[in-house]
């Protein structure tokens, strides 16, 4: 492809709505264009690079025995009244009506329609296991719409849906899609993990996210370098402390704490370090009544895991000022256990604490020397804290560590969910009508973009692994304008690349050679081949890697061979 053919614009500057890497360099790359909050238009140059991660996806699915299919991406409400998910999902599914005033949606997912499909085609356990799979554009009606096409309200997604006679046939499925996940993200060039993960709205049992490692990543993954486990800290388990309990040797006495609302001026207020105190957090109940959740004061409570204790109310929702008020007799700050009648529940860690300092329910106030069962009942404990980077591993094999990763896969094991709302069943080998297990998979096509780009970038601009680079090669002609043999050379050098499979941007623009370098590093093609007046002198070209410092000098009669063979090396 010629520039002078091409269709695509470069900004020296990214607009002000940036906020991430990627963000700014798609736009100043001209990848994509914003419409709307959240909306963006695919240009050319960017349409390029996500054709290429779709054919990855498509190639490695197809592989993997699933079956490519097309879904409405409009649903109407009946099915997912069906599911319980119509109420459930909450404000990101985009309802609509149409002009017989009839619900829709604009499907942020599939799992209503594919079952639709496989309840009315599937009858037997002869057609089972089945995989069906589409690329599709989705729409989550995002309420803050941030990082470009990283957290966008319309997005591509590929999702597969498997349908089995039992949870063996599931496991092997869930198997072949985490090895055929694996494949993915390797052939794509990027640097992942994946992690045992929370099933979150989808729902079903087991659960694993795969996730780009950039340091700009939103997810924090606690990993074991000493053995294979991962897992998204939103369900990484803390372990609860190897030493026992200590006898309490100090009393319960109040002190005055003026103007002390936090952990950090706790602290230094009262010199003591933050292992000793208790921070008290209050959330609404299944009952009604609020629900006091205890973490050590150096710890961080985890939504997700305070989401699955049977009296906490779901999803979970911090109590409002006033019904503190109420139940503690005292503003958030300033309570804490001790003579508060209602519902408490202690992290493992607190459970293992002595003398330690806790809110008094009474403003500006709290407890020093405070201990469990002697000033306030044994509450139940659950591990309700994110992990800490040098906890002890769950699998026992060292400490963990933390990164931060970007999500770009999730599969799940729905088991029947979705089966026993929407009666999802088929005949077995005696006869029987039995429910069908099954497993959902999704990748974030559009996503892997920009987080190919958060951890493939430098000052210059992108640099794309090859596999989804808009192009493989830029070919850059200085001043064949004025150079008949500038001209001639690269117009040759062209057409030699192109017969021998290379994937060229041939810059043959009449433009200073500065422009020309800055757009061809900008927009990520990972090798460049200079044709220009000096080299030619000496019968030579300039060849440069984009991650290379300087470039090298080929002979022009072994360039396009020579390319080539870097071309594919990497």
């Amino acid at each position: 492809m010629r520039v002078s053919q091409f269709f695509f614009s470069t900004l020296k500057e990214a607009p002000a709505e940036a906020e991430v890497v990627s963000h700014r360099l798609m736009l100043r790359a001209g990848l994509i264009k914003r419409l709307s909050s959240g909306i963006y238009t695919w240009m050319p140059l960017g349409l390029r690079v996500l054709r290429k991660v779709e054919a990855v996806v498509r190639e490695e699915m197809n592989a993997s025995g699933a079956f490519e299919l097309s879904m409405p991406a409009v649903q109407p409400a009946e099915l997912w009244h069906e599911s319980g998910r119509w109420e459930q999902y909450g404000p990101e599914l985009l309802r609509i009506k149409d002009r017989h005033e009839r619900d829709f949606c604009f499907g942020p997912t599939h799992e209503e329609v594919v079952s639709d499909i496989v309840r009315r085609e599937v009858r037997s356990y002869r057609q089972l296991p089945l995989n069906l799979y589409q690329i599709q554009l989705k729409f989550r009606d995002e309420i803050r719409p941030r990082f470009g096409v990283m957290r966008a309200r319309e997005f591509i997604m590929k999702d597969a849906y498997s349908f089995h006679a039992d949870k063996a046939s599931l496991d092997e499925a869930y198997r072949e899609m985490y090895g055929c996940y694996s494949r993915i993200f390797t052939r794509l060039g990027l640097k992942f993990r994946a992690v045992a993960a929370d099933t979150g709205a989808i729902g079903g049992t087991g659960s694993h996210e795969f996730h780009v490692l950039a340091d700009s990543g939103e997810d924090a993954i606690a990993y074991c370098p000493g053995s294979d486990y991962a897992a998204n800290v939103e369900l990484a388990e803390a372990l609860a402390p190897a030493a026992g309990r200590a006898q309490p040797t100090a009393a319960l006495e109040r002190v005055h704490t003026p103007g002390v609302k936090t952990i950090a001026d706790l602290c230094a207020f009262l010199k003591v370090p933050p292992q000793r105190t208790a921070k008290a957090v209050v959330v609404e109940g299944v009952d009604g009544n609020p629900v006091l959740l205890m973490v050590r004061g150096d710890h961080e409570l985890n939504l997700v895991k305070a989401g699955k204790l049977d009296p906490v109310k779901k999803p979970v929702t911090f109590s409002p000022a006033e019904t503190i008020r109420r139940a503690f007799g005292a503003d958030p700050g300033s309570i804490g256990p001790v003579g508060f009648p209602g519902q408490v529940i202690a992290d493992r860690a607190i459970a293992k604490m002595a003398d330690f300092v806790v809110g008094a329910n009474r403003n500006d106030h709290h407890y020093t020397g405070a201990n469990i069962g002697r000033d306030f009942a044994e509450p139940p404990v659950a591990d309700i804290r994110n992990v800490l980077a040098g906890d002890p591993s769950p699998d026992g094999k060292g400490a963990l560590e933390i990164c931060r990763g970007i999500e770009v896969g999730h599969i799940f094991q729905l088991r029947t969910k979705y089966s026993r709302a929407m009666n999802l069943t088929f005949l077995d080998e005696s006869g029987a009508s039995r429910m069908m297990e099954m497993g959902c998979y999704g990748i974030g096509v559009t996503r892997i973009v920009a987080a190919a780009i958060e951890q493939n970038h430098d000052e210059r601009g992108i640099i794309f692994p090859r596999a989804i680079a808009p192009f493989e090669l830029a070919l850059v002609a200085i001043g064949m304008g004025k150079s008949e043999k500038v001209r001639e050379t690269a117009d040759q050098l062209y057409r030699e690349l192109v017969a021998a499979g290379v994937d060229v941007l041939f810059d043959d623009r009449d433009e200073r050679p500065g422009v020309m370098f800055n757009d061809m590093e900008l927009i990520g093609i990972p090798h460049r081949v200079v044709v220009g007046e000096r080299g030619l002198k000496s019968g030579a070209v300039e060849y440069q890697s984009r991650r290379a410092p300087k470039p090298e000098t080929v002979p022009l009669q072994d360039a396009a061979q020579y390319v080539k063979s870097r071309v594919c090396e990497n």
